[in-house]
């Protein structure tokens, strides 16, 4: 290893968001000479990309840190060590005043002040804490080459929320709704397609209530999502285009109907409503009915039947009664979903809900949780069934874990794998399938003729 390159490490929790924004930080340091390694035995750099929506989230990143502490120690106090994300931007002065061996904290809008912030440690400065919102000033440093692995890709084309969901902590960790300018958008896109993507996944905190400008496109005032997608379709070389998270308040009729009219935008929607109850959505802040969910749903089958539908779920939200669950149950049994994640309610210091009356007992969460699970592990599995006998076109994006097999997914999301003695990967290919089980599909190579996705 050259002399000047250095070793970096990022755990990442939590959701897709979070993904990205590591693989952009690896970017951001990519120009330091910073490499990344599998392990933080060995890392001149450790970071944590941390996620503040899961219960202790907090407490796991300190178990985190002491040992990470041990790490620097067995270095001579050589390694660095970071924070970064939502628990970073939530809980920054507590993690620097608990574990001082911690360099440096980074919220979730501060990440490409990276270099400066290591150049600060090492000046010995004493300013390791940037946790402000400055969501434009983020999207305007990164750099436009990114590095990639496989022939799928995140894009983030906004960040933030305007919500405030009463379970939620998201609009206190990565702040008000920002969308990036569409210039950039296809600017990036653009490198990355020329690098061999072949798959892009638009991402947001609320990615359908995007709304960004184009200065340099006719018609360039607030674009749409369903604009974007169409807009992006057109690049040579792009030929699956999905966008997660939606929220069903931001679900208009030219977005549902751009997965009819664009033959890129793939046949699959993660929408979560997180409970079927009206009283309990009420509750949640989240602004719509169970039936404007349906509503949605049947429009967007009615228009490609073929439609996968996502979602989540929370069970045990305060005041939720029997009926309430029920009422989930029925929704669920109602749309028939091809997956969804579900949990228990747990309380996130500084939301309204964590002050909520009427907190559901443990023991009745737990047993809520195992029916709607089942349920929806049913359901996973008998969409998966459903795709035997059929040819669909998978992306192939690697090598699968058995000898002699490739992995991919099909329009739908599916995990998919295959077998196959030569390497495939980034093509898409007929894959006629003949097992299913709750997790994936698989198949045998039909053709090696790429069909349009």
């Amino acid at each position: 290893m050259n002399a000047a390159t250095k070793r970096l490490f990022i755990k990442t929790y939590g959701c897709q968001m979070n993904v990205y924004d590591s693989e952009r930080m690896k970017d951001v340091l990519a120009p330091l000479g910073y490499v990344t390694t599998e392990t933080a035995d060995d890392a001149d750099l450790v970071l944590l990309n941390t996620c503040h929506i899961r219960e202790k989230a907090t407490e796991k990143v300190f178990s985190e840190l002491g040992q990470l502490k041990r790490l620097k120690q067995k270095s001579g106090g050589k390694m660095l060590l970071g924070v970064t994300g939502c628990v970073a931007q939530a809980e920054g002065e507590e993690i620097m005043r608990r574990q001082p061996a911690v360099d440096l904290v980074l919220g979730p809008q501060a990440y490409h002040k990276l270099p400066e912030m290591i150049a600060r440690v090492h000046r010995a400065a004493n300013e390791r804490l940037e946790t402000d919102f400055d969501v434009e000033e983020k999207f305007d440093a990164l750099p436009l080459d990114r590095q990639v692995d496989g022939p799928s890709a995140f894009l983030s084309v906004q960040e933030g929320c305007d919500k405030f969901c009463t379970f939620c902590v998201v609009p206190y960790t990565r702040g008000a709704e920002f969308s990036r300018n569409v210039d950039a958008i296809v600017a990036e896109a653009r490198a990355l397609v020329h690098k061999g993507v072949r798959e892009i996944n638009l991402l947001g905190q609320n990615v359908n209530a995007y709304h960004g400008d184009a200065p340099s496109l006719e018609g360039g005032d607030s674009w749409t999502l369903s604009k974007l997608i169409r807009h992006l379709a057109k690049i040579d070389g792009l030929d699956r285009i999905r966008f997660t998270t939606s929220h069903p308040r931001d679900m208009d009729d030219d977005l549902i109907e751009a997965f009819g009219d664009t033959e890129k935008l793939m046949p699959y929607l993660h929408l979560p409503i997180q409970a079927g109850s009206d009283a309990i959505l009420k509750a949640m802040n989240r602004g719509h009915t169970a039936e404007r969910y349906i509503e949605i749903i049947d429009r967007l089958r009615e228009i490609r039947p073929d439609m996968a539908i996502t979602s989540d779920f929370i069970v045990g939200f305060p005041g939720e009664r029997d009926q309430d669950f029920e009422d989930t149950m029925k929704l669920v049994e109602r749309i028939d979903y091809a997956a969804a994640y579900s949990f228990k309610y747990s309380r996130r210091p500084g939301t309204p809900a964590s002050d909520m009356f009427s907190q559901v007992p443990e023991e009745v969460k737990d047993e809520r949780l195992q029916r709607l699970q089942a349920l929806l592990r049913e359901q996973q599995t008998r969409f998966n069934q459903s795709q035997i006998g059929k040819t669909l076109p998978v992306l192939v994006t690697g090598k699968a874990r058995n000898e002699g097999q490739m992995a991919g997914r099909t329009p739908y999301l599916q995990a998919t794998h295959f077998e196959c003695s030569e390497d495939l990967t980034g093509q898409i290919v007929n894959v006629t399938m003949n097992a299913a089980t709750l997790n994936s599909v698989g198949g045998h190579l039909a053709s090696k003729v790429e069909p349009v996705a």
